[in-house]
């Protein structure tokens, strides 16, 4: 199995495309077209060719919730593809409870704070419960804590 180091020299030299910058987190900025990430602990590599994952997709934005976990859904697939490439091993269990984070993301984010039933998105930030009309609004919280406002009708 390549060093982290080196895996990132390699993933440099096949894609050029792309610039890999230490971090403190794993990120995919389409913006800057770049891959940000740690190199800590010996499986970072997993999150390393996650992110690229992303990047090589075109992977940019997503208007409802449940395209992110489509996306990530692909990055996964991908990754278990590139993987293969890099002589790496990424373990089954761990891309579905990476995956599983999202989806309680999900379930936090549609859950009524008023009947606690599950609502649906309207729009990119908003939704509204099935059950008893209320709309409320959320925050990105993607890595922060989720907030959801009340929206008054």
């Amino acid at each position: 199995m390549l060093s982290t180091a080196k895996l990132i020299s390699q993933l440099k030299t096949d894609y050029p495309q792309f610039s890999f910058k230490k971090s403190d987190i794993f990120l995919w900025s389409p913006t800057e077209k770049t891959i940000c990430y740690s190199a800590k602990k010996s499986d970072d590599y997993i999150y390393i060719i996650h992110e690229l994952s992303h990047a090589i997709l075109g992977h940019v934005d997503y208007g409802h919730d449940i395209e992110l976990i489509a996306m990530e859904r692909q990055a996964w697939d991908k990754s278990t593809e590139l993987a293969v490439k890099y002589d790496l091993t990424i373990d089954d269990s761990m891309i579905q409870s990476s995956i599983d984070t999202y989806r309680d993301w999900l379930h936090s984010r549609s859950t009524c704070p008023i009947c606690e039933a599950t609502g649906l998105q309207a729009k990119k930030y908003t939704y509204t419960c099935l059950v008893c009309g209320h709309t409320w609004r959320v925050n990105e919280a993607k890595s922060c804590a989720l907030r959801r406002y009340k929206i008054q009708k």
